[in-house]
């Protein structure tokens, strides 16, 4: 089943919501970064949620990053999205292992640590929009139910999860946002709440065929579910050798002259992807010569 995320309402637009299933972009991830088993499920979980959330923004140049930091050894983890279904993001320190929980599930808590959530939106303002939240599990759902319910006013229900095989690779990957909205009724409101306790896991739900309809299908059971949208998602970068050439222009002539100095090229790292660009010492010298270099 390829990526993909789907958006829905319920119970007469009393409900809205969104799932999706994400484990090839998940495993792409894995792959560019290598990251391991626990960090997979760490990063995995804040991509499908910068999917849904993604999703939510109206612009097409608008831009959403979450940004998790806390004092585990990961030592933080960065997702950016667009309105599109396109995800990106990393690890601060990819290869942590930590011994996994008591009932053998990654420690994705123990990753993470003690720390802050803060939601990003580049909306073409002048200031983005910026929302921040003390870590309330370290899970990431859970935070994230939080940061909506305290910073934006919309109850909600967040699930997430990654599922890896016994070679490390990425089985599953998805998750959910259900919102209530303002005027949603108490009977809306309980048979909802019924059925998310009913709910067994993301993966679970996924790892038995099911699809993000039939998903949102079981949690909205009762609620007749409407589905409105679907789109595809991806791990994209949006990262390019002439970005990284204009962001070698904007440091200015004397860090661009120190380079030149030194004799040797210069090798530059994007954070999202991990793709290196190398330059050499002649490109950097047309770089110093170009028209308008501060």
């Amino acid at each position: 089943m390829s990526d993909y995320l789907v958006r829905a309402t319920a119970a007469d637009a009393q409900i809205r919501a969104f799932a999706c299933t994400t484990a090839e972009l998940v495993e792409k991830a894995r792959t560019v970064h290598n990251t391991s088993p626990v960090v997979t499920a760490a990063l995995g979980r804040l991509l499908s949620a910068g999917v849904m959330m993604g999703s939510m923004l109206k612009g097409d140049g608008d831009l959403l990053t979450l940004q998790v930091k806390g004092d585990g050894p990961v030592n933080g983890i960065t997702v950016t999205a667009d309105s599109e279904g396109n995800v990106k993001g990393y690890a601060n320190v990819p290869d942590v292992i930590i011994p996994a929980k008591p009932n053998g599930k990654l420690d994705v808590s123990g990753v993470v640590g003690k720390g802050y959530l803060s939601v990003i939106k580049d909306m073409g303002l002048k200031e983005p929009y910026a929302g921040r939240v003390e870590l309330q599990t370290g899970e990431i759902a859970e935070d994230l139910t939080y940061y909506f319910a305290s910073s934006e006013q919309v109850p909600s229900s967040v699930g997430l999860g990654v599922l890896m095989e016994k070679n490390n690779t990425v089985r599953q990957a998805g998750g959910f946002i259900i919102q209530l909205m303002p005027f949603a009724d108490e009977e809306v409101i309980t048979r909802l709440e019924k059925n998310l306790r009913e709910v067994s896991s993301v993966t679970g739900i996924l790892d038995a065929g099911n699809s993000p309809e039939e998903m949102l299908g079981i949690i909205l059971d009762g609620l007749k579910p409407e589905i409105t949208d679907t789109m595809p998602c991806a791990f994209s970068c949006s990262c390019s050798r002439e970005r990284v050439k204009k962001a070698l222009v904007s440091i200015g002539r004397s860090e661009l002259k120190d380079m030149i100095d030194d004799g040797k090229e210069i090798e530059l790292n994007c954070h999202f992807c991990n793709t290196n660009y190398i330059f050499s010492v002649d490109e950097l010298k047309n770089i110093y010569k170009m028209k308008g270099l501060q």
